[in-house]
């Protein structure tokens, strides 16, 4: 019987031993910087000529490693691997294949620094965020370990005289799972192991931009003991290799994280049924937000500040869940505004190695170009008043960007821009702040801070958000405390991290018998 789940706890880098424990570990990475890493299909290393050079954001000469790169050939060499292993990881019992899950987050457990410092040099993420980037893997691994014991035998159902029935779920086959490169390691995993606790085979093809992380877990797993097979390592192209596998009449569910652009692409590819096909894909997508923080006037005007900066700026602002706007109710706005500025000039921007640097770069040039353009576009729409800057000479460095006085329709207001850009508007009054929070096509995440009660109650109806969170930030979704999901164009709310979650990956399947 496993233990009762609780969330890993995040490190407290103010005490020194673990300071100098990550500092060691940091150490410990740049010494494996630069190595080579092949695709993993069916348990054989495969090495192609064609490679993905990793990069480190935050100097962007430096080398995190160099990962072989799948083509079709390849693909169809993993899909009928997993599609034969499905015949018998199927059949392994719930308990088997969640304890591969439990014995993988003890492995990450006592490498939880190596593994954030990994996330430091390929991701670019501050020591803080790399650190709850890796206890999100590890709570994944023990959440969905759990989940599975609990639904291994199915729901109750009624049964009549002469006859018992029985509701059980059942895998559904080989699952595509194609992960982000903003939680290298969390999302990666827990969309890898999600299916395979529930007996499903894995073709994992992780983000370009971030694929050493994720040979770095594919060797926990199998550490871990899980079968050859089950899970195959298979990077490449979205173009060739993640068209190909969508498009596979041996695909029976795919999972995606990332733009609303490439989701929606998804989505409507998987819904065209392929010659050999004899069912319909499933699909998981979550696919971003224009999240919001309403600031009532019935407020703690210094959290409603701080709750926008780190919602903004977390992470440079490259979260789905970042709150990317600030609707502010006229009677306080000013004096927000300007708690606002003073914090947001506070913050300091630099290599993440460097504790002391708040923010890190973005992730690529590309972004830097889109964000910068975008930065451009706010300085026509509204006023700029604090950030504005960016430096790629070494890395992709962009200054936390405040823009005051927008309106509701305005392009940095509507668009997903994934950086550190927030877009502050007025508002008339409570109503018009939710709706102005509700008038994109967005609805992931949502924040209000207000100390009015009747103002709550309207919120949590009317707030049309996945995650709704009252007088804090409105991004840190903890697996198993807030299930993470959101509506209209942010997704499937598939609610990863809940209760629900597995089931997904499952066939429900009712089994009656007379006697």
């Amino acid at each position: 019987m496993l233990p009762t789940y609780k969330h890993e706890p995040f490190t407290d880098f103010n005490i020194e031993e673990n300071k100098k424990a990550f500092e060691a570990a940091l150490e410990y990475v740049e010494g494996q910087l630069g190595k080579s890493y092949d695709l993993v299909v069916g348990g054989e290393r495969i090495s192609t000529e064609a490679k993905i050079t990793s990069y480190n954001p935050a100097n962007k000469e430096e080398v995190i490693g160099i990962v072989s790169k799948a083509n079709k050939d390849i693909a169809e060499k993993a899909m009928d691997i997993a599609h034969e292993t499905f015949e018998s990881w199927r059949k392994t019992s719930p308990e088997e294949r969640a304890n591969i899950l439990v014995r993988a987050a003890a492995i990450v457990r006592r490498r939880k620094h190596e593994f954030s410092a990994y996330l430091v040099k390929e991701a670019g993420k501050p020591w803080k965020e790399a650190d709850a980037d890796t206890a999100e893997a590890i709570d994944f691994l023990e959440y969905y370990a759990r989940q599975m014991i609990a639904i291994k035998d199915g729901k109750p159902v009624n049964s009549r005289e002469g006859e018992h029935n029985r509701y059980f779920y059942t895998p559904t086959g080989v699952t595509v799972v194609i992960s982000p490169w903003n939680f290298a390691f969390a999302i990666m995993a827990g969309t890898t192991v999600a299916p395979i606790v529930t007996g499903n085979t894995v073709l994992l093809k992780p983000a370009s931009t971030t694929p050493v992380v994720a040979a770095k877990f594919v060797e926990v797993l199998e550490e871990a003991g899980l079968p050859k097979g089950v899970v195959n390592f298979i990077p490449g192209s979205g173009a060739e290799v993640g068209d190909y596998l969508v498009d596979h009449p041996k695909t029976a569910l795919i999972t995606f994280t990332g733009s609303r652009e490439v989701g929606t692409r998804l989505y409507e590819r998987a819904a065209v049924v392929h010659p050999g096909q004899n069912h319909l894909k499933r699909v998981i997508v979550e696919m971003g937000g224009k999240d919001t923080v309403v600031v009532d006037k019935e407020a703690d005007l210094d959290l409603a500040a701080e709750s926008i900066v780190v919602s903004a700026f977390g992470f440079s602002g490259q979260k789905c869940s970042a709150g990317s706007r600030a609707v502010i109710h006229e009677d306080v706005y000013e004096e927000v505004l300007n708690k606002v500025i003073k914090l947001t000039n506070d913050l300091t921007v630099g290599d993440p190695t460097n504790n002391d640097n708040y923010m890190g770069p973005v992730i690529d040039e590309a972004s830097f170009n889109k964000i910068m353009g975008y930065i451009e576009i706010g300085k026509e729409e509204g006023r700029l008043v604090a950030g504005g800057t960016g430096d790629l000479s070494k890395g992709y460095f962009i200054q936390p960007t405040v823009f005051a006085d927008l309106d509701p329709q305005a392009r940095i207001m509507q668009e997903e821009i994934f950086g550190p850009v927030v877009a502050l508007a007025k508002a008339k009054d409570f109503k018009d702040a939710i709706e102005i929070a509700n008038n994109t096509e967005y609805g992931l995440t949502g924040a209000v801070i207000t100390k009015n009660r009747e103002h709550i109650e309207i919120a949590k109806r009317d707030f049309h958000v996945g995650n709704l969170y009252f007088n804090r930030n409105c991004t840190g979704a903890i697996v198993g405390y807030h299930p993470f999901g959101g509506f209209k164009m942010s997704g499937t709310d598939s609610k990863a991290g809940g209760p629900d979650y597995l089931v997904l990956h499952m066939q429900a399947k009712t089994v009656s018998e007379m006697y």
